[in-house]
């Protein structure tokens, strides 16, 4: 019987390699899981708006005054301008929102999120710290963060956010009484403060001894280099996970013909 020569193993590990190798094209599973890292009885944060984009979408600059995408976000924490925006400057980005929220120690993962890695690198997000009239996290630079490599893998694992890395838009003057996420604040009630985006964290401290909506009596506490917020990526799974898994399969496969065309081996007496 003529012996049957081993294609399969040398065929599966050229597939494997090539998608080890070259760049993805295949959408990836996301999933993001939020962590609010702030003392207890400090600063929450309202539901993250984010964007999986091409780096197009410049939402506000340090120093420049902010329009109206960004001040949805600062001043009601609800992205009814930032969304529309995004989608118009970038229309193939993957938007959404993940949480409510989020109090001092409190966590959120989304669900599965597809995104295709060689339209959509990078990652933009924005969220009102709260309380404040109009304070915020969020990236200025479109492409500060590119989550993706050119070969569709995870590039970046996690972005951690300090309490000096907390912006204030500059567009509502600070008012504990209009002031959102306090018991007997209004938030519909704003007066312009017709300044510029800046970073500004000490400020929160105004709101120390009034009561959240949350039910606790906040307290700021924050120092400048303290970890306040952390958005976490992982993918399921990543083309890497995906070329590993067929080299194995095809391992498996391999041994499995090469027992079966094997000859029997019969016992004589």
């Amino acid at each position: 019987m003529p012996r049957l020569r081993p294609l399969l193993l040398p065929s599966v590990a050229a597939i494997a390699l090539t998608m080890l190798t070259s760049p993805a094209h295949a959408a990836v599973g996301v999933r993001i899981t939020i962590e609010n890292l702030s003392n207890a009885n400090s600063i929450s944060f309202a539901p993250l708006r984010y964007g999986f984009n091409s780096g197009a979408f410049d939402a506000f600059d340090l120093g420049g005054t902010a329009t109206a995408p960004i001040i949805s976000i600062a001043e009601g924490g609800s992205g009814s301008e930032w969304f529309p925006a995004f989608a118009a400057a970038d229309p193939t980005a993957v938007l959404g929102s993940l949480g409510g929220a989020l109090t001092p120690g409190a966590s959120v993962q989304s669900g599965l999120i597809t995104v295709d890695p060689s339209v959509n690198a990078y990652f933009t997000f924005a969220s009102m710290v709260i309380p404040s009239n109009d304070f915020f996290i969020g990236n200025d630079d479109p492409k500060a963060y590119r989550l993706f490599d050119t070969n569709g893998r995870l590039a970046l694992k996690s972005i951690n956010v300090k309490a000096s890395d907390i912006w204030n838009a500059g567009s509502e003057a600070f008012d504990p009484a209009n002031a959102a996420f306090l018991v007997g604040g209004n938030n519909g009630l704003r007066t312009p403060e017709n300044s510029v985006v800046s970073f500004n964290f000490s400020e929160l401290a105004g709101f120390d001894g009034l009561t959240t909506a949350a039910g606790y009596k906040f307290s700021s506490g924050l120092t400048a280099d303290q970890d306040v917020y952390r958005i976490s990526f992982s993918a399921t799974p990543e083309p890497g996970t995906w070329a590993m898994m067929i080299l194995g399969f095809g391992a498996v496969g391999w041994q499995v013909r090469r027992r079966r065309a094997a000859p029997t081996q019969f016992a004589t007496t």
